[in-house]
């Protein structure tokens, strides 16, 4: 699975925006970073990443490390979480989904090892 792919899978499967996830994936693939850096690095504007990321915030992806730097959750435990909240959102039955499952387990490596540089 591609970068590409997985964006679409978080758009598909997850029901983010396409901001959100694209921040989502920068953040998780790169750790910690401020709504400005994020900005900067996704070529949108302050606002745009900061309420991003106070949507993954409420949605389980990321916590606030200070008022305007995010850290993403481990993407296993993460991914599963969001689709969870998008069922009870959507009115949808949770079950297993394997796609979902494979964001988590493709978004793992680089998870850690932007954690352990």
């Amino acid at each position: 699975m591609d970068l590409i792919k997985l964006e679409q899978n978080l758009v598909t499967e997850l029901k983010l925006n396409p901001i959100n996830a694209k921040v989502y994936l920068l953040v998780t693939c790169y750790g910690k970073m401020s709504a400005t850096m994020i900005a900067e690095k996704l070529k949108i504007s302050q606002d745009d990443a900061q309420k991003a990321s106070k949507d993954l915030m409420t949605l389980g992806a990321f916590i606030d490390i200070t008022e305007t730097e995010f850290e993403a959750m481990h993407p296993r435990f993460t991914a599963v979480n969001m689709y969870r909240r998008m069922c009870e959102r959507e009115n949808i039955e949770f079950k297993r989904n394997k796609i979902v499952d494979s964001i988590g387990v493709f978004l793992e490596k680089s998870y850690e090892d932007a954690r352990t540089k």
